[in-house]
């Protein structure tokens, strides 16, 4: 491929931010390869989908309130007003990971898709972009975030960072940049401004603040890119090299490896392999496997809740440290909960968005069985050393009867092991029947599935205007007892 061609001892001595810089700034939408363009389809349609859903989340409520009135060229999804770039950018990013229902990337350990998308509809709202230079943008910001995930984890993931915002954001100036046309130069100087807005820790997972890293990720992504359009400087010689720089701060001597990422760029791209990890369900995606396994369990026995006497869920301990939640406090602690996302599909046979709303997690039968859920981490008993991404659930019965499920990967994890084109779909139609109209719907889904074609992405995003002003919550019904 033409955009993996460059001279690498000129990558060496120019610094990292330069290097990735002259990367995006060549990348070219004739250099795709069709299954770029395919999966790149695949994330934008997922992604739009949800922050529809989420759009009348208190965190996207809160956020559009507390920012004010203000009015621009840029859509807010699911809303008849417009805004400001910038402001679109916050509102939408934080609507699209309010549910935790975005795809996730093995290689970024976190949310790909949202980072970058709510930063390049509010610039191509402002610019009216082709879909091809659309396209050609996020997967070139797509590339840099999870290259550059390569270099620091999986270190980064573990102390406590949140990937999505901590890399996401390099990845939405790089996207942003690759969309305003600007040369290697001025893309490096948006990476180097972005390493110093770069944040997100792991203790707010649960609660608005998590959405809302997303939501500054897309923002400060975009600012980035405008502001070193404008002339702003840093040092794009050395932001990561540097004794103080984003490796040595953000990791730490001897855990990081500068060159890893750059060297693996675009071979493959990382959208193809391992691709887009599309959710089937609104919660932490450390969760699914287990939900798999129990829905396996569900369906095949349909065990009464009553009869159980106890349930052991294994996942990778990676996952666990942020989903052992055994008593969740709230709609959006247990979208972390392990105990209660198993107790749920145990259940239902299902998890759906209702099962985080108007206070389900306190449900009697639920809460009485979520005692008996014991979550612990799976050794290379269960799965081999190289899988982070099984699950297995075991259901004692108090008749002594065990049944038991394993989970080797959860569906759609990859793009080996793909969500259906018919689920994706009505996973669209479900989110955004939130939010928008049948027929609304139906021209924003036929839009996205030509998006290569169309001369300006305002005739996507004029789809997506809802026709009911978002609701203003009660901030107190948004806080966990605890808060």
């Amino acid at each position: 491929m033409q955009i993996r061609q460059a001279d690498e001892a000129n990558s060496r001595s120019e610094g990292l931010a330069c290097a990735y810089g002259s990367r995006v700034a060549r990348f070219a939408y004739s250099d795709l390869p069709p299954a770029a363009i395919r999966w790149a389809k695949v994330g934008i349609l997922d992604t739009i989908g949800v922050a529809l859903a989420g759009a009348r989340e208190p965190c996207a409520a809160l956020l559009e309130q507390v920012l004010g009135a203000q009015s621009g060229a840029c859509v807010v999804f699911g809303s008849p007003r417009k805004a400001a770039a910038l402001d679109a950018a916050l509102i939408n990013g934080a609507a699209a990971h309010a549910l935790d229902f975005d795809d996730s990337s093995n290689t970024l350990g976190g949310h790909p898709s949202v980072p970058i998308l709510p930063a390049l509809f509010a610039l191509a709202d402002e610019s009216g972009a082709t879909g091809r230079e659309f396209v050609t943008a996020y997967v070139a910001g797509f590339e840099v975030e999870t290259k550059l995930a390569m270099s620091v984890h999986f270190h980064h993931y573990t102390k406590g960072w949140h990937p999505t915002a901590t890399l996401g954001v390099f990845g939405a100036a790089a996207a942003c940049s690759r969309l305003l046309g600007l040369d290697a130069g001025h893309t490096a100087i948006a990476l180097a401004l972005a390493a110093s807005a770069a944040a997100g820790i792991k203790a707010n997972f649960g609660t608005m603040a998590k959405p809302l890293h997303v939501g500054r990720c897309a923002r400060e992504g975009l600012l980035a890119a405008r502001l070193a359009q404008a002339g702003y400087t840093a040092n794009s010689a050395g932001v990561f090299e540097h004794e103080q720089g984003f490796f040595e701060v953000y990791n730490g001597a001897g855990t990081y490896d500068a060159a890893r990422g750059l060297d693996a760029w675009a071979d493959p791209l990382d959208i193809i392999r391992p691709g887009l990890a599309i959710k089937q369900y609104p919660c932490c995606g450390s969760t699914h496997p287990a939900i798999d396994a129990a829905i396996e369990i569900a369906l095949a026995h349909r065990p009464a809740l009553d009869a159980i006497e106890r349930v052991d869920v294994w996942v990778h301990a990676r996952r666990l440290k942020h989903t052992d939640r055994p008593a969740p406090r709230s709609e959006l602690d247990a979208k972390f909960s392990l105990q209660y996302v198993t107790a749920r599909a145990l259940a239902a046979a299902c998890i759906t968005l209702e099962h985080f709303e108007n206070g389900a997690y306190l449900d009697a039968g639920i809460a009485r069985l979520l005692s008996r859920v014991h979550v612990a981490a799976y050794g290379d008993d269960r799965f081999s050393p190289d899988n982070h991404f099984g699950g297995e659930v075991r259901v004692t019965l108090h008749d002594g009867r065990v049944l038991a499920a394993k989970v080797a990967q959860a569906v759609g994890r990859t793009s080996a092991n793909p969500l259906p084109d018919d689920r994706l779909h009505a996973k669209f139609k479900s989110c955004a029947a939130r939010a928008l109209d049948l027929a609304a719907i139906d021209a924003a889904y036929a839009a996205l599935q030509r998006i290569e074609t169309l001369a300006d992405m305002r005739d996507l995003t004029r789809h997506l205007v809802g026709t009911i002003a978002r609701p203003v919550p009660d901030p107190q019904r948004s806080l966990s007892p605890d808060s």
